[in-house]
């Protein structure tokens, strides 16, 4: 039979008990405290390569838009602002060659500025886009790097990119100024009036993006220029 244990012994274990419970207690609080911080480095580590993420698909937008834009200008280069052969005219409160001439509907066939206004290259635009300096349609790259095409081998355009082109006549002395397209100067004492096609244009180039989660696109670049009269 075992014998009784001494004051001492029972002391002693008591406080063994009381120590073993404690460093329990203390461990726990210790995971916790450690889970918390790990947790909160983890949302700041997620959040952080969330902003990092946005940013650059931002910066490879914005890369993508100023192109699109610079495009459409490098395309328009060497139009006049009006129809070379017809010109810009009024007869009587009517005003006539501004916009696509006949016969005038595909991209080749725009040969001055104005023809341009009101145009869209790309989704949901007028034609199917968008378009490089050529008047080609830029299509859509797969993962093999080479274009996409279609069931019926026809290329695929880039996916959710507008190009929106607004030709405005704008006063020659102040081209922040926008003037109708029929606006004109009439002769008075000793000067000889303005005719309604000797005004410069300002031509602005839109690019937007719309993804395919995306409700409404959103502008991305935006490029403008005078070409004066």
């Amino acid at each position: 039979m075992a014998s009784p244990l001494s004051y001492r012994e029972c002391a002693g274990a008591r406080r063994s008990r009381r120590i073993g419970r404690a460093s329990r207690g203390f461990t726990l609080i210790e995971t916790a405290m450690a889970t918390v911080i790990i947790g909160v480095g983890v949302v700041a580590m997620v959040d952080a390569q969330e902003a990092f993420t946005r940013s650059t698909l931002w910066s490879s937008h914005a890369t993508t838009g100023t192109f699109l834009a610079n495009e459409i200008r490098e395309m328009a280069r060497h139009m006049s602002r009006h129809d070379p052969v017809t010109g810009l005219w009024l007869e009587g409160e009517t005003l006539h060659g501004w916009g696509p001439e006949a016969g005038e509907a595909s991209v080749n066939g725009f040969d001055d500025l104005d023809d341009l206004d009101g145009l869209a290259f790309g989704e949901g635009g007028d034609f199917a886009g968008p378009i490089n300096a050529y008047g080609e349609v830029i299509p859509e790259i797969g993962d093999d790097g080479q274009p996409l095409r279609d069931e019926e081998g026809n290329i695929v355009p880039m996916f959710g990119w507008t190009q929106r082109i607004v030709v405005e006549k704008v006063s020659p002395f102040d081209y922040a100024t926008s003037l109708a397209a029929s606006f004109y100067e009439a002769p008075s004492g000793g000067w000889p009036g303005r005719a309604v096609s000797g005004y410069p244009v300002r031509v602005t180039v839109v690019v937007s993006y719309q993804s395919a989660m995306a409700v409404e696109p959103i502008e991305v670049a935006r490029v403008s220029w005078i070409v004066p009269e």
